[in-house]
């Protein structure tokens, strides 16, 4: 989990950014930083928590070696080193060990088109220089959590809305008219919030903002029921959970890509053992496995992850 917070603006207000990474530091502890172009009214800030090259190589906010591309970015793109290694082909040299710089550089050579080739959960946003624009972008399920703020004077996005309240030009007006919604489900559905004029950016989708214009579009870039209507499996049922299980064990080997520790979450259900035991499959390490037990007997579900991570041989 990392942080990212920033805004447009023709005022100076370097001490209202780092407010605001201060606000959302639990989101990044290892370290911090900020890119200012008062010229234009960029103000960048971001939260790390190191995953993927925990040196200062993979610094964010994260500025391209021509100095003509600027990204922060939060959670992980799995696959980068597939990435990586087909943009080294096309003569990218990189400074880091880090998807931050992948995402960055993927899409200087592809554009947005570059999220396509990404597998993971991620929110990030890119300063295109050369174009005069900005790109806010979501993940295809909306892990990751974007929001952004715009009443015609101020455009402003952060990882979370306490962020906002640092900024002087912030005005903490509850929306009356979204009330109902949440007393009838108990939240605020997308892309609403509690606030006027404050808003989610929806998952599997991107602003794209223009400076020059001061006006920005959103977009959605993929949608699941384009899944749905595709060709239906003529596969037996045999060979679908072969390729299933292929699928899992594929998916579960990209997130032991890490430059630190690796645990999981075992609560020795159906889904977290099968996680457990999928991402043990060719491991030769031990993996470290966390539950959480309580004083009630019928809520408790210790004793059972303790039997699921005995069986595999797991530490927990």
């Amino acid at each position: 989990m990392c942080g990212i917070v920033g805004f447009l603006s023709n005022q100076s207000l370097e001490d209202t950014l780092k407010e605001m990474i201060v606000s959302q530091k639990h989101r990044g502890p290892n370290d911090s930083g900020i890119y200012i172009d008062e010229k234009n009214g960029i103000y960048l800030g971001h939260n790390r928590l190191s995953i993927q090259d925990i040196s200062s190589n993979a610094h964010q906010p994260f500025v391209s070696y021509c100095q003509d591309y600027i990204v922060v970015f939060n959670g992980e793109v799995y696959n980068f080193q597939d990435i990586k290694k087909e943009l080294e082909s096309l003569g990218y040299t990189f400074h880091s060990h880090s998807d931050t710089e992948v995402i960055l550089y993927a899409y200087k050579e592809w554009g947005i088109g570059s999220v396509e080739k990404f597998i993971g959960m991620f929110a990030f946003v890119i300063y295109n220089i050369p174009k005069q624009k900005l790109f806010l972008l979501r993940d295809r399920a909306g892990v990751k959590p974007l929001y952004y703020y715009d009443n015609d004077e101020n455009f402003i996005f952060s990882s979370e809305i306490k962020s906002f309240h640092k900024h002087p030009n912030f005005k903490k007006v509850i929306n009356r008219e979204i009330l109902p919604f949440y007393f009838q489900f108990g939240y605020i559905p997308a892309p609403h919030t509690i606030y006027q004029n404050c808003y989610k950016l929806q998952p599997a989708h991107y602003i794209e903002y223009d400076l020059t214009a001061k006006s920005y579009t959103i977009h959605k870039y993929w949608d699941i029921y384009d899944f749905y209507l595709m060709d239906k499996f003529t596969k037996s049922q045999e060979e679908i959970k072969k390729e299933l299980e292929v699928l899992l064990i594929d998916s579960c080997q990209l997130r032991l890509v890490s430059d630190v520790p690796v645990g999981v979450f075992l609560s020795g259900g159906y889904d977290s053992s099968t996680v457990t035991a999928l991402l043990q499959t060719n491991q030769n390490e031990k993996l470290n496995t966390f539950t959480i037990g309580f004083k009630q007997k019928e809520l408790n579900e210790a004793d059972d992850a303790k039997k699921i991570a005995q069986l595999l041989k797991q530490t927990t």
